[in-house]
């Protein structure tokens, strides 16, 4: 029996320790490491490692409770492909990686696919080109846009240009030319012409000089195809203007891969550039992809990101199947699932490719890009803004230099907003034209103003939400959205918005205390205390200078001594530093009584006077305030009125208002000696201007911006809108704060009534000694005057 129930304490003892052993156990992160073989030289390579670390890092900072965790291992290839095959096998081998990010070349990329076969690991390429000879390799995955779309849509903007024919100029190599393939059999489906090829080299500027010469020997009037990269474009281009064949009757066309690789190209002849067209795969914009591209600048690191969190993704997905062998199993997982990136909302694997299969087409109008349409598959999903601009392409850059041909942009601005300094809007009664001003108007108007827009504002008085929705149903009335618009998530899926142009975040705004100057060293105790403490010492040192006089040779002398006696003995307890021996009991009690209350007064004072100091500080828990849970359900409201919330925050119905940065500016502006910011947190995006989807004026407009905060324009614009103190009589109203803030000092205070117990006990203490001492000296006269009879 005792045996049996052994066995059942052990059983349970067992049964009970290995769900924690079990629980700690999955508490363990497992990192997945992932190699990256590039040349960490070049400006890609370098975009890549950058892009994957910070991708990386955002994932897992949402995802955190996610059981992986994907690190990356960077070796440098320094372009060369030997050196990427010794990079590869090294990190299979040595580091046990489960899965290769690499491939800049087609060569690399071929050796790269041949060791990873073999290995049945997966290597991603982002830089490879697209070409058929890959497509045997199983375990090789390209992330890139999708080259029979691409063709697709050159094809039918050729055919809008109503050109049939074409010259097709390459980079002599050959991952240039086998990217090719794909346009080529295209262009022979389409029956488009291909009057001429022109291969060219980095050799001379004569050379290059020489093989356009041959091709307008051709046609006078051509459609030009480049495929190359971005050296070679430049040059060209700047070739083709010497030779005059920029002209009006020419069409530059840059296919998806020249116009990603110029994307990297810092400097260019922007002369020479205008009213090129390019396709590139388009990225929509939205706060996450700001926020993303804001710390990486270039557009391809959209790429990377996509590929960093379908990795972190899939690598998770395997973990919870509880699979040992990662590599091979890793694959099948990103075959079989659906990702949520940033160029499009359902990134799926096609045929071992991510690709991107919508384009953006731009053209270059002097130092900037406009977008002039969109093309989605087979078909075009924004075409230019007139329905002649397709086919007269090459001539719009007159137009553009024209203020007689404006465009007419359209713009819907709240008409509701009471706060003039950041919207206001006026009817001109004799031309029934409305005017916008503020300070979001006027960033609006700086920003668009490179553009050549003629800006027609139109007033509106609903709600913001339904203001995006309203953009984005009637497009064909309106065209954009300024105001004190915050950029958010649900908004973000009808508009495009550009870059916030004011501070991010929400803030605390509170009243400023008034500072006391050099006598703030009274406030912990109000008159009557201060003067009840007074006469007590005095009262201390009066009756034990009477106690003690009689048989205390320091408690005599003259009478100047004795005065002063009396008064060092009572103010020396406040630091106890009396030094006299005290002969009688009754006066020992005294001091003993006293002490104690001197203590509880000092400490007051002390602790009083630090907490007045220091409340600003400690008045609100702003981990509290900002906790997420409170975030999601407070619901930030416009001010609609800057007086009413000061109002508000003088009379005490209003402690604190937290509210959106650019609202808390403005009454920071109007009174910058009333009210104070306590804390802030980036919680919110700030103001944004909004666009139609797809709108090019939206990446422009966010150019501008950066552009303005980087010369620091938009603080200046700040200050003239947000400190017009004339406007308000500020100097009253700070006034009230101030008495405002005197009755909350006073409030804070000790009163003699909050310490009258101690005054109490300290009194009887004193009564009762002198009582005592009164008592003494009667028997001694009566002792005295027995003896005298």
């Amino acid at each position: 029996m005792e045996i049996l129930i052994s066995l059942l304490v052990c059983l349970l003892l067992f049964s009970t320790i290995k769900p924690g052993v079990a629980a700690q156990n999955d508490g363990v992160l497992k990192e997945v490491k992932v190699g990256l073989v590039v040349d960490l030289g070049s400006t890609e390579g370098k975009i890549l490692e950058t892009s994957l670390s910070l991708a990386l890092s955002d994932f897992y900072r949402i995802n955190n409770k996610y059981q992986t965790r994907v690190s990356v291992l960077a070796r440098d290839s320094q372009g060369d492909s030997l050196l990427a095959y010794a990079a590869v096998t090294n990190l299979i081998k040595n580091a046990k990686v489960e899965a290769i990010i690499g491939a800049q070349s087609l060569q690399e990329a071929k050796l790269l696919a041949t060791v990873t076969e073999k290995a049945k690991l997966p290597v991603i390429s982002l830089l490879a080109p697209v070409s058929l000879s890959l497509n045997k390799y199983d375990h090789f995955i390209q992330t890139t846009h999708d080259p029979t779309s691409e063709a697709k849509g050159i094809t039918s903007l050729i055919h809008d240009l109503n050109k049939t024919s074409v010259v097709v100029i390459y980079e002599d190599d050959d991952d240039w030319r086998e990217s090719l393939q794909t346009l080529m059999e295209h262009f022979q489906d389409e029956r488009i012409s291909i009057e001429r090829t022109a291969s060219l080299s980095s050799s001379g500027e004569d050379h290059m000089m020489n093989q356009l010469r041959k091709v307008t020997k051709v046609s006078r009037t051509a459609v030009f195809v480049v495929h190359m990269s971005e050296n070679l474009v430049s040059r060209l281009l700047q070739c083709a203007e010497k030779l005059g064949l920029m002209e009006q009757d020419h069409v530059w066309i840059l296919t998806a891969r020249a116009m990603h690789h110029f994307y990297f190209l810092e400097r260019f002849e922007t002369r020479s550039m205008k009213g090129v067209i390019g396709f590139r795969s388009y990225v929509p914009v939205s706060s996450e992809t700001m926020n993303f591209t804001s710390r990486v600048s270039k557009r391809y690191s959209v790429w990377a990101h996509d590929v960093a969190c379908i990795l972190a993704t899939s690598v998770e997905k395997l973990s919870l199947k509880k699979s040992e062998n990662v590599s091979p199993n890793l694959l099948e997982i990103m075959r079989q699932s659906s990702y949520k990136g940033m160029r499009q909302s359902n990134i799926q694997m096609v045929g071992n490719k991510f690709l991107s299969r919508t384009f953006e087409i731009v053209d270059m109008v002097g130092t900037r890009e406009r977008r002039i349409g969109l093309w989605s598959c087979d078909r075009f999903c924004e075409r230019a803004s007139s329905p002649n601009d397709i086919k007269i392409i090459p001539r719009h850059r007159f137009l553009e230099e024209n203020d007689d041909h404006k465009k007419v942009l359209r713009v819907l601005v709240p008409a509701r907003n009471k706060v003039p300094n950041l919207v206001s809007m006026r009817l001109d009664p004799e031309t029934g034209v409305y005017t916008a001003t503020g300070f979001c108007m006027e960033v609006f108007k700086t920003c668009i103003a490179p553009f050549n827009y003629q800006l027609e504002f139109i007033p509106y008085n609903g709600n913001y939400n339904n203001l995006a929705y309203l953009l984005s149903t009637q497009s064909d009335k309106y065209d954009a959205a300024v105001g004190d618009i915050t950029i958010t998530s649900n908004r973000s899926l009808y508009v495009d918005f550009t870059l916030p142009f004011t501070d991010i975040g929400i803030g605390i705004l509170t009243v400023k205390k008034r500072s006391q100057g050099m006598w703030t060293f009274f406030d912990p105790f109000d008159r009557s205390l201060w003067l009840a403490s007074g006469a007590f010492f005095v009262l201390t040192g009066v009756v034990v200078w009477l106690v003690e006089r009689p048989v205390n040779p320091e408690f005599q002398g003259s009478w100047g001594q004795q005065l002063c006696m009396m008064l060092w003995f009572g103010f020396s307890t406040i630091v106890f530093a009396h030094r006299e021996k005290l002969e009688k009991m009754s006066s020992r009690f005294l001091v003993i009584v006293w002490l104690f209350v001197v203590l509880i007064l000092t400490s007051s004072y002390s602790a009083n006077l630090t907490s007045t100091k220091t409340i600003s500080r400690i008045q609100l828990n702003h981990q509290a305030v900002f906790a997420s849970t409170t975030l999601q359900n407070m619901r930030l409201g416009s001010i609609d009125e800057v007086e009413t919330y000061a109002q508000a925050l003088r009379d005490g119905t209003l402690s604190h208002i937290i509210n959106e940065i650019p609202y808390l500016s403005l009454l920071l502006g109007y009174y910058p000696d009333a009210f104070v910011m306590t804390d802030r947190e980036t919680s919110t995006n700030g103001f944004g201007f909004m666009f139609q989807r797809g709108s090019g004026l939206a990446t422009n407009v966010s150019r501008e911006i950066a552009k303005l905060r980087s010369l620091g324009t938009l603080k200046d614009m700040e200050k003239r809108w947000f400190q017009k103190l004339d406007s308000l009589n500020v100097r009253s109203k700070a006034g009230d704060v101030a008495s405002l803030n005197d009755v909350d000092e006073a409030y804070n205070r000790f009163s003699f009534g909050e310490l009258r117990g101690l005054f109490i006990i300290a009194g009887v203490a004193h009564a009762l000694v002198i009582t005592l001492h009164l008592v003494h000296m009667r028997q001694e006269i009566l002792t005295k005057l027995q003896s005298f009879y």
